[in-house]
């Protein structure tokens, strides 16, 4: 499998294949939407759009990076989702890096969203379809954010190499400006066990793909074959 690692400003063509990495927080937050419930997620360009998607389905739940704010129900926090429920509900989710990332690559053949939590599912998503070139989308500061970029060589890695240890990868993420960020809350809109939740490797059994949806950039959750359902890779 060929793989590309690149940041959003360096994304000048259409991936085939691409998978939009962001670790702390918008891809582990999307996660924990679906284990809370969530029927899918609307991927917002804009804090506008996600407002005016909001007014015109009051019944759908809006989520945004940083403090609260008015017309928005949840921030950005996978400490503070998880205790939120959301049976069949729609989240509309606007964040500074995950859903610009995704956004980007929306006309891929196919678009992956993925952290640590999702991470043998997004790898044995892509073994199954036997992607020859997959482009990963490192979406925080610029493709240079050390947590995005050690999720995505860890699944790279464990699509050829199931059985790679998460050990190092896990802690060049530990160790990034972001973790330190929500660690001393720098950030806002953070519950003090964000950064364990974001580096919880394989919590969630499914991958989540982002397909068009109309006009809009719909994220689902994707149920993937059992290993041993798997062809030898």
């Amino acid at each position: 499998m060929d793989t590309r690692f690149l940041g959003i400003p360096e994304l000048v063509d259409v991936p085939s294949v691409a998978v939009v990495v962001d670790v702390m927080r918008a891809c582990t937050v999307a996660a924990w939407a679906f284990a809370r419930g969530a029927e899918k997620i609307v991927l917002a360009e804009s804090l506008d759009e996600a407002l005016a998607l909001k007014a015109r389905h009051p019944d759908w739940v809006a989520l945004k990076d940083g403090p609260s704010a008015p017309g928005f129900d949840l921030v950005n926090s996978p400490g503070l989702l998880r205790s939120v429920d959301l049976g069949g509900r729609t989240v509309v989710q606007k964040t500074t890096a995950g859903t610009v990332g995704a956004l980007a690559v929306k006309e891929a053949s196919l678009v992956l969203c993925a952290g640590f939590v999702v991470a043998e599912a997004t790898a044995r998503l892509l073994r199954t379809r036997g992607s020859a070139g997959v482009t990963f989308v490192v979406t925080g500061e610029d493709g240079q954010a050390d947590e995005d970029l050690a999720c995505a060589q860890y699944i790279a890695r464990r699509a050829t190499e199931a059985a790679t240890d998460p050990a190092e990868f896990l802690r060049r993420a530990a160790e990034s400006r972001a973790a330190t960020e929500l660690a001393e809350g720098v950030r806002q809109g953070v519950h003090p066990d964000d950064v364990a939740l974001c580096l919880e490797v394989d919590r969630f059994p499914f991958a989540m793909v982002a397909t068009s949806e109309g006009p809009l950039m719909v994220l689902r959750p994707h149920a993937v074959p059992s290993p041993a359902d798997e062809d030898p890779v």
